[in-house]
C-alpha cells in the first residue's frame, strides 16, 4: 500500500509573518523561517506508526511550493518518509485552493497512491478545502476532520467531531483523509536519520510533468486581491469609574459601536 501524506511549508508562527499589500499574498522570504507546517508532522507521523507496526505500507511526502520548499520534504524524509515529490513551477505562484487541489490531484494519480493524508487546516492560508477537493476530484471518498485514525481491513476509519456527538466513520481505500492537530505527536528525527534522508529519493516535477498546461487558462486559478491596508493602530481604551452611572456609561459605549 502506498500513502501519500501532503506536506505544507509555512512561515513560522513563532516568529513575526508578514502580508505582501501589492499581491495580498503571505511573504514566503521575509523574517519569518518557513518550516514543515506542524499539522503537516502530526500526519506524518500517523502514517509512519502505521508502517511502524509492521503494515506493508510505502509512505511519501508530497508539497506544492517554491524551490526551498525542499527543506520541508528533508524533514518529512528525515522522520521516516520512504520518499518525497516535490512540485515546484513560476506558474504555481499565487495559486488558490482549486489549482493547488488539481496539481495535487494529478500528482496522486502519477504516483497511484491509495490513501491521501492531510492536515484540516494550514496556519498560512487556512482554507480548508484543499483535501475536500482532491478528493472530489480523484473521485474519491472523504474522511473530513478525522481523530484517532485506524487504517485495517482496506478501509480508514476515524472520530468525526460533530455539532451533537463524536462519530465514528469509515471510508473504502482507495480515498482522502483530512486530520486534526490532535492526532499524534510527531517524533524529532536524530542525526542518523537526518543524514539518512539526503540519500533518500525526492522527485522534482513542474506542471508540465503532471500533464497541466501552464498557459493563460492558468491564470484563472490565482487568487486576485481587491484591496489590502496596514491594520490600524489599537486606539487607547476608555477607564470607567464607577460613581454611580458606570452601568449607563457601559451601554452607551456598546451602542455607540453598535455592539447592544
Amino acid at each position: 500500500m502506498k500513502i501519500l501524506v501532503l506536506a505544507k511549508q509555512v512561515p513560522d508562527t513563532w516568529q513575526e509573518r508578514e502580508l505582501s499589500l501589492e499581491t495580498g499574498w503571505v511573504v514566503r522570504d521575509g523574517a519569518a523561517e518557513p518550516v514543515p507546517d506542524e499539522i503537516s508532522e502530526r500526519v506524518m507521523e500517523v502514517a509512519l506508526g502505521w508502517r511502524d507496526a509492521g503494515a506493508d505500507i510505502e509512505v511519501v511526502a508530497l508539497t506544492v511550493g517554491p524551490e526551498d520548499s525542499s527543506k520541508t520534504l528533508r524533514k518529512m524524509l528525515a522522520m521516516g518518509a520512504d520518499s518525497a515529490v516535490q512540485i515546484t513551477d513560476d506558474a504555481l505562484v499565487g495559486s488558490d485552493a482549486v489549482q493547488t487541489a488539481r496539481v495535487i490531484a494529478a500528482a496522486v494519480e502519477k504516483e497511484g497512491a491509495d490513501l491521501v493524508l492531510a492536515g484540516t487546516l494550514s496556519t498560512d492560508g487556512g482554507t480548508g478545502v484543499v483535501p475536500a477537493m482532491v478528493a472530489e476530484l480523484l473521485e474519491r471518498p472523504y474522511l473530513p476532520h478525522a481523530e484517532a485514525p485506524e487504517l485495517a481491513d482496506g478501509e480508514l476509519t476515524g472520530t468525526v467531531a460533530t455539532s451533537d456527538a463524536d462519530v465514528r466513520a469509515a471510508v473504502a481505500l482507495p480515498a482522502v483523509a483530512g486530520l486534526t492537530e490532535k492526532t499524534a505527536e510527531p517524533r524529532f528525527p536524530n542525526f542518523k536519520n537526518i543524514m539518512a534522508a539526503k540519500k533518500k529519493p525526492l522527485t522534482v516535477l513542474s506542471l508540465a510533468d503532471l500533464g497541466i498546461a501552464a498557459g493563460p487558462a492558468e491564470a484563472a486559478y490565482r487568487s486576485v486581491m481587491v484591496s489590502a491596508d496596514t491594520r490600524p493602530e489599537r486606539a487607547a481604551g476608555e477607564k470607567v469609574t464607577d460613581d454611580g452611572t458606570a452601568a449607563e456609561r457601559l451601554v452607551e459605549f456598546l451602542a455607540g459601536r453598535g455592539l447592544v
